[in-house]
């Protein structure tokens, strides 16, 4: 009898299956960074619904994660009112594996190094199912909005840049 292949687990699916939390993996060819519109695209799914996630660093040395749709743009204007700074840029890309895990391209919101602040986009309260980054390259998660936050102990707020 051949041995079944054990299916590999994120820290984030992990998560999830422990608070038991129902997702849908989905997998593609991936061995770099690729942008969430390529892949969506590479997954036959709608931009609106395939969120990125941005993680920042306040004047204060503070570090906050950011999760909206990957059409969009972050307002750091915005965001940095709704977590407390005075300012917001992005995190140097040297320290984000250090620091959450993850590595560009599979960062995700849920089961980082270190828990920190989370916003989503008002956007995502809107939809049915969203997909994340799954904790690695080649990964989406798709799952409910609601418990996409409370698993990543987030809340929402507009942080996004909108054209008036």
């Amino acid at each position: 009898m051949a041995k079944k292949e054990k299916e590999v687990k994120t820290n984030a699916m992990r998560i999830l299956d422990k608070n038991k939390v129902k997702y849908t993996p989905h997998t593609y060819e991936c061995t770099e960074f690729t942008d969430g519109a390529q892949i969506a695209d590479t997954l036959g799914q709608d931009h609106a619904k395939v969120y990125k996630t941005l993680v920042t660093v306040g004047k204060s040395r503070e570090h906050y994660v950011f999760v909206l749709p990957i059409d969009d743009e972050i307002d750091f204007k915005k965001a940095a009112k709704v977590v407390g700074e005075k300012s917001l840029e992005m995190l140097p890309l040297k320290e984000l594996t250090p620091l959450t895990g993850y590595v560009r391209g599979g960062c995700t919101s849920i089961g980082m190094k270190k828990q920190f602040p989370t916003v989503f986009h008002t956007s995502i309260e809107a939809l049915p199912t969203v997909l994340v980054s799954g904790g690695a390259l080649g990964l989406q998660l798709e799952l409910v909005p609601a418990d996409l936050i409370k698993a990543a102990g987030g809340r929402v707020a507009d942080i996004v840049v909108t054209e008036d």
